[in-house]
């Protein structure tokens, strides 16, 4: 498989930014084959125009799928174009037996004999019944993997999801409301990771009463008093309470789900699972993993000593409460990239070989895994919580400079990829905040 390509620009007309990636393309486009798959983020201050421009990258590429998403921010290589205009495009050549393109107008169940095994999903955030809908979205794809994000605007929320246009019966395009993405077959290979970026404050413990989003009782316990304590707060002190409340949320998860994955192990030893699969959970002493979906804390009840979120709460579920934490992300972040680095080695390296990866640099490392048998990244996606980025890692485009290291680009030679901040991150059947989606397309070396 050829590596995929990537081009991005910022411009504040929209016309100017898309020369200027359609420029960068065409240098790196010659003497290879003609895309079949493009993605197109762009930020929302081109939303206006998403439907011009979709059709002006139909036009230069007619035997190509087009997906995408408009963002707050989008991002590509090491660079984040974040509240600013920004445009990311990125274009692979894969088998068009091995993708479909899905919509509201052509749902993924009715696309025939294809046999979905991931896909890339992105949602407008006002759709009804949102969560739902992921989860039996996950279940029409043999893993069960999804991975994406919702859409994130000031102004037009949409996504992209249009066919090739030298197909018989081209259908699909801009679309506001609902899901829509890309559906690959078992033989597109994949590695997809989440990352969290928040950091435990207290015990894991089990929600013991609740009535629709409101929390009662934690392992027997009154929930507000549980909140208190972890967050060393005086109730009688509303001035200094009011702050704290503020910054605290809620991580939250399915108790089937954080047994299996080792959640209650954070209250002992924060223990950790080790990845069996592309699309493998884990956590890691002191912080969530997988299974966790971070939620906001709405409000209180003193009167029934009650704790309200901003999910639909279950008897059952784990409940942790947590706060954001910027080096616990950093932290985060490159644990997610070892991982996939892992993932590419052989299953078996001579010992002298499996020796010198383990002094080796990452990018070193991955070299002498692929002269044995192992895999090459071609190409990557990334999305991101609209509350993460450069601003919360403290710098310009810091985060995706931690992503680029993360893969192993620090030898200047970083896969391309492109992606975008959203309003709530796709990842297996959940949606998540605060958290990143990382997914690498990979080839036999």
């Amino acid at each position: 498989m050829q590596p995929f390509v990537h081009a991005h620009a910022s411009a504040a007309d929209w016309r100017s930014a898309l020369a200027q990636v359609l420029a960068q393309l065409d240098q790196q486009h010659v003497e290879r084959d003609a895309p079949t798959l493009g993605w197109c983020y762009l930020s929302d201050h081109h939303a206006g125009a998403a439907d011009l421009l979709l059709a002006e990258l139909r036009a230069r590429y007619p035997g190509a799928a087009w997906v995408g998403a408009v963002g707050v921010g989008v991002c590509a290589g090491a660079v984040e174009y974040f509240d600013e205009p920004g445009l990311a495009v990125m274009l692979a050549n894969l088998p068009r037996e091995q993708f479909r393109v899905f919509s509201g107008q052509r749902p993924l169940a009715g696309q025939g004999g294809f046999k979905a095994y991931t896909a890339l999903v992105h949602a407008d955030p006002a759709t009804p019944e949102l969560a739902e809908l992921i989860g039996e979205l996950s279940e029409r794809v043999s893993s069960g993997y999804l991975f994406g994000g919702l859409a994130s605007s000031r102004r037009r929320t949409l996504t992209i999801a249009a066919d090739a246009s030298g197909a018989p019966a081209p259908t699909g395009g801009v679309f506001e409301g609902g899901l829509s993405g890309v559906a690959f077959a078992r033989e597109v290979a994949i590695v997809s990771r989440v990352t969290q970026g928040c950091l435990p404050v207290g015990p894991v413990r089990r929600i013991t009463e609740a009535e629709r989003n409101v929390v009662y009782a934690l392992d027997g316990e009154p929930a507000l008093d549980c909140l208190l304590r972890d967050l060393q707060i005086d109730e009688h002190d509303p001035r200094g309470t009011l702050p704290r409340l503020r910054g605290a949320l809620v991580g939250l998860s399915d108790h089937e789900e954080a047994a299996e994955f080792g959640a209650p192990a954070l209250n002992a030893a924060f223990a950790t699972v080790a990845p069996s699969s592309e699309f493998a959970p884990s956590t890691r002493r002191g912080s969530f993993g997988t299974e966790t979906r971070v939620r906001h804390l709405i409000g209180i009840d003193p009167q029934r000593r009650g704790i309200a979120i901003a999910d639909v709460a279950e008897m059952g579920q784990e409940l942790a409460f947590c706060r954001r934490d910027t080096d616990a992300a950093r932290r985060d972040l490159m644990r997610i990239g070892a991982e996939i680095r892992s993932t590419l080695e052989p299953d078996e390296l001579p010992l002298a070989a499996l020796a010198a990866t383990r002094s080796a640099r990452p990018a070193s490392a991955a070299t002498l895994a692929a002269s044995h048998g192992g895999k090459r990244i071609v190409g990557a996606l990334y999305v991101s919580c609209s509350g993460r980025g450069g601003p919360h890692f403290g710098a310009p485009s810091a985060e995706l400079q931690l992503v680029r290291h993360a893969l192993g680009g620090s030898d200047g030679t970083p896969p391309p990829l492109v992606g975008f901040f959203a309003a709530g991150e796709i990842g297996h059947r959940h949606l998540y905040g605060y958290t990143g989606v990382l997914t690498v397309f990979t080839a036999p070396a």
